[in-house]
């Protein structure tokens, strides 16, 4: 097993018998003491963020990991179908396991997925997607105060502060971080 030392940001380890993904890694060498490899890691079973601190000399069990890209088809009673485009092979992933990734979900959409020892654990989003508006009301007549704002639904169900100018119809670009509106699609 590889040392404390060996690990590196994007590596998943077991870590009291549950995967974590590191996020952060930094080598602290105290005055006192033996060095240190505090890293910060995402628990890929609950999602939640934690520090911790390992001696330089832990062993640590580094699992194997691959990302994929697979193609978002379509969502039928909670099971949401991808398919791999080079062997045609369909995965199911369950509502639980996709989490808030699933309002931006938009099928013929490619998305990573990470694999640990051979099974789906997380989707990874891009920093923002396209989306489609499919309700929005009209904007005010008159109502030119800057930065007014709407809600629109999207078409996976979504619904983001939108400025008055956006119809029904338009593509928008959403960050997938704060589910804001970052501008119209070409």
């Amino acid at each position: 097993m590889p040392l404390a030392l060996d690990i590196r940001k994007g590596n998943v380890i077991n870590h009291n018998s549950t995967p974590c993904l590191i996020l952060e890694t930094h080598h602290r060498t105290p005055g006192k003491g033996q060095p240190v490899v505090q890293v910060k890691m995402r628990n890929l079973k609950t999602m939640r963020s934690a520090d911790h601190r390992f001696g330089s000399t832990e062993k640590v069990e580094v699992l194997t990991t691959e990302r994929k890209n697979l193609e978002f088809s379509y969502e039928d009673r909670g099971t949401y179908s991808f398919m791999d485009l080079e062997t045609y092979d369909t995965l199911e992933l369950s509502e639980e396991l996709l989490g808030d990734t699933i309002s931006f979900l938009v099928p013929n959409t490619e998305y990573e997925i990470l694999f640990v020892d051979d099974q789906p654990t997380q989707l990874n989003l891009p920093s923002s997607v396209v989306l489609k508006v499919v309700e929005s009301a009209e904007g005010i007549k008159g109502d030119t105060a800057s930065n007014v704002q709407k809600p629109a639904t999207l078409e996976t169900g979504l619904v983001v502060q939108v400025p008055l100018f956006i119809k029904e119809g338009e593509s928008i670009k959403v960050s997938t971080d704060d589910k804001s509106y970052q501008g119209r699609s070409s």
